[in-house]
């Protein structure tokens, strides 16, 4: 919630200076146009401006008044760069003083006759086009009034021409004509560039969410153009091909099978897809060619079949994982009505034959009843409960509670701990994996005092709880390796070989790693702890 709220933080923001940006940027432009017209007029003046028929009826007040228009303008345009603040008075401001100043050099230069009224219609057309509301209307107000009392004053002070006031009045008619139609366009026109540079905004935004979700895809994608050349990768794409840094920018030089394939399809082949192997790993990867649909580029996407492969075993073992557990759970009542006959049939009997053979039935229903219960304990693994505990805390009750059965267990296992480590786990599933482990450890292990050890190593806080459970005994043998944690492997005669198997399923559906290390004569195995199991597990129930 609080990256959402973040989010739309920044994008307000982000509009509001798109929307400072959208407006005051043509006032810059404006201020600038005003800064040029007072230069040109100043110089123009100076150098002589009975050539160019300006000031020809009172020079020095035109000079004067370029003078204080260029000052103005230069203010103006420092204000538009620095101050941003109160638009619609700032731009009231800057075109009262452009029409004052021209209206005064109109007088100068022998009234509106002359020629300078029109850059007063330039002046309100560019009001109107960066303007806001009604204020276009003021500003045109603004200038008819000021060019009527200059013609006013001409005709009552200077003994200047009245039929000039129509003139004056079709001026001014001008002047609202070139106001309004410059704020309807200028607002079109605002509009336009507000949502071309808010789509901009939000294109760029786009662009950065499909970066980073085309980055952290589990599978490769390569965009190539119809060259073969690479325009764009992800880091997924060089580790599937094998392509070291990445830096080659050409199939051909990156993958020659994958070049070949993508050619063949830019032929026209029909394959949809193909599978290609790493000279250098030998992993197999599935790749498949799509026309983007934009530029003549090409989507290669690249797929891991050895992790397919593996989500598909895993999917296999998890229903039958389900099958067995149902199939243990019917085996189990007619497997209690054989033992129980057995049982009675010992008893009833006086032959030593039926005896022995009641025998075998009965130490072998037990031992299948060890299996069902074992196989049905798989079906647990998937309703952990995980919590916070101390674990040397839980070693040592565990510990004497083993001992009640087993009265040397406290004189063999010796426990060695840093003192309180807190680990996240499910108790009952620790309890089961420590079981299995033991009782393989007190099958083999010498009857010294301390033959087991229990140890949980010296850490620092960045690094996982670790326990080490050591035996001394005779150890597990090279070919015999890779198969422990195989389902129904044993090398004891009375055992299912589904000990260690639930236990690293336990572990891993607790987010902890079981391993077997050998660095040790004797069986050497090593439980490696995570907090993701409890902050998993809270996030399941939170939603």
């Amino acid at each position: 919630m609080a990256s959402l709220i973040r989010s739309l933080r920044d994008s307000a923001r982000g509009d509001a200076e798109v929307a400072i940006d959208t407006y005051w940027r043509p006032v810059q432009y404006f201020a600038f146009y005003r800064l040029l017209v007072a230069t040109f007029f100043l110089t123009a003046i100076t150098l002589g401006g009975g050539a160019l028929n300006i000031g020809v009826q009172n020079p020095r007040l035109f000079q004067w008044v370029s003078i204080a228009y260029l000052v103005a303008a230069g203010l103006f345009w420092l204000a538009a760069l620095r101050f941003r603040r109160a638009f619609n008075t700032q731009l009231s401001v800057q075109v009262a003083a452009d029409v004052v100043a021209l209206t005064l050099m109109m007088h100068a230069s022998g009234g509106s006759q002359s020629g300078v009224s029109v850059m007063i219609f330039v002046v309100l057309a560019g009001a109107g086009l960066v303007g806001q509301g009604r204020m276009t209307l003021f500003h045109a107000s603004l200038a008819t009034v000021a060019v009527l009392f200059e013609q006013a004053y001409r005709v009552l002070s200077l003994d200047g021409d009245a039929s000039a006031f129509f003139r004056v009045g079709l001026t001014s008619i001008g002047f609202f004509a070139t106001a309004i139609s410059a704020r309807l366009l200028g607002r079109g026109i605002i509009a336009q560039e507000a949502l071309a540079k808010q789509r901009g905004v939000e294109l760029a935004n786009q662009l950065r969410i499909s970066e980073a979700v085309i980055r952290d895809m589990q599978d490769g994608v390569l965009v190539v153009d119809a060259a073969g050349k690479i325009r764009q990768h992800n880091p997924q794409a060089v580790a599937l091909l094998d392509a070291g840094d990445g830096k080659d920018r050409y199939l051909a030089t990156l993958s020659p099978q994958l070049a070949e394939y993508f050619g063949a399809w830019r032929a026209g082949s029909r394959r949809p897809e193909t599978n290609l192997r790493s000279p250098q790993s030998g992993r197999l990867v599935r790749a498949r060619c799509r026309a983007s649909g934009a530029g003549g580029f090409t989507l290669i996407y690249l797929e891991d079949m050895g992790r397919v492969e593996a989500r598909a075993r895993q999917l296999k073992l998890a229903a039958l994982g389900r099958l067995t557990a149902n199939m243990a759970h019917e085996i189990r009542n007619p497997l209690s009505s054989i033992s129980h006959a057995a049982e009675l049939l010992a008893e009833d009997t006086q032959n030593d034959t039926e005896r022995r053979l009641a025998r075998i039935i009965g130490d072998n229903t037990q031992r299948l009843n060890r299996m069902v219960a074992e196989v049905m304990e798989l079906g647990r693994r998937d309703r952990a409960q995980p919590e916070h505990f101390s674990l040397d805390d839980f070693l040592s009750a565990f510990i004497d509670e083993h001992a009640v059965s087993d009265l040397a267990a406290r004189r063999r296992i010796a426990l060695s701990t840093p003192g309180a480590v807190e680990i996240c786990f499910d108790r009952a599933h620790l309890h089961r994996v420590l079981w299995n482990l033991l009782i393989n450890a007190m099958r083999h292990a010498s009857p010294a005092d301390g033959a087991i050890r229990l140890e949980i190593p010296s850490r620092d806080t960045a690094k996982p709880v670790e326990l080490h459970i050591i035996d001394d005994g005779p150890g597990i043998a090279a070919e015999h390796r890779g198969q422990v944690f195989e389902p129904f492997f044993t090398t004891h005669g009375s055992g299912t070989g589904l000990g260690l198997y639930i236990a690293r399923e336990l572990c891993e559906a607790n987010g902890a790693q079981l391993d077997l290390l050998d660095d040790h004569p004797g069986a050497h195995f090593r439980i490696t702890f995570s907090t993701e199991a409890c902050r998993t597990h809270a996030e399941h129930a939170a939603s």
